[in-house]
């Protein structure tokens, strides 16, 4: 099945706006805090990560 003009599965980056992006950010330190013990090391790396490049995408944009 092909994907039409503008479905999610097109391959392209999610455009978010900066309210977005502080919401985004918000839930991804819940998330990060909520986190048992047990949880895979990659996964809180990958969302420490990707918590570090909204709060430089967030600063950037601030200057």
């Amino acid at each position: 099945m092909r994907a039409f003009d503008g479905q999610f599965s097109d391959n392209k980056p999610i455009r978010r706006n900066m309210d977005e992006k502080r919401r985004l950010l918000a839930e991804l330190e819940q998330t990060l805090a909520g986190m048992k013990p047990h949880t895979s090391p990659s996964l809180r790396e990958s969302i420490k990560g990707r918590i570090m490049e909204l709060r430089a995408e967030i600063g950037g944009a601030k200057r």
